[in-house]
């Protein structure tokens, strides 16, 4: 069994509220193991037989749909995807933790698509974004809350579906990862 996690746009955003409890429940009922959440926001560790993340992510943003009628895209990375996250984010160290993110994106944007996004005049001086593998890595400046720089605008210039986590909450993600597999029998 191998060991993934799913990061679930819009869940306790915007009015989409689910109780981890329930997003649990849910995974188990499809019969996903060692379940467990990290955070409020739809971070969900579990293990499943070795597959492509692509055909995980489609088969958990339908369960989502169909269980809570929830429009949540899922995008899911194993432990080392999402360390790659934060070793390869060039802003990484760069600001405070909390204003700098990794956008996880459902497929690879293409330079052109990038190139437009970056030359947005929505885009505040301070802001920087540089793209990686299915990511965007966004630094935020003095804080993502008024930023224009937004998930939907984002996704709307790359055409791909995302949700994004700052460097804390990822580390923590990877951190749990990590105190899991010491415990792994």
């Amino acid at each position: 069994m191998a060991r993934y996690v799913a990061l679930f746009g819009s869940i306790n955003v915007g009015g989409n509220r689910l109780t981890m409890a329930d997003l649990r429940a849910a995974f188990e009922a499809e019969g996903f193991r060692d379940v467990e959440t990290v955070v409020a926001s739809g971070n969900v560790i579990f293990s499943y037989p070795t597959r492509p993340t692509r055909g995980l992510e489609e088969k958990l943003t339908l369960m989502v749909d169909d269980r809570f009628d929830m429009t949540a895209a899922a995008l899911v990375r194993s432990r080392d995807e999402l360390a790659a996250a934060i070793a390869d984010n060039p802003f990484a160290g760069t600001n405070e933790d909390r204003f700098v993110h990794t956008m996880f994106l459902d497929g690879q944007p293409t330079a052109a698509q990038f190139d437009a996004l970056a030359a947005d005049k929505w885009i505040r001086p301070n802001e920087r974004i540089a793209l990686g593998d299915r990511a965007l890595y966004v630094d935020y400046g003095d804080g993502a809350g008024d930023s224009k720089l937004t998930a939907r605008m984002i996704e709307r210039r790359l055409e791909c579906k995302g949700t994004a986590r700052n460097m804390r909450s990822i580390a923590r993600i990877v951190d749990k990862l990590d105190q899991l597999e010491k415990t792994r029998p």
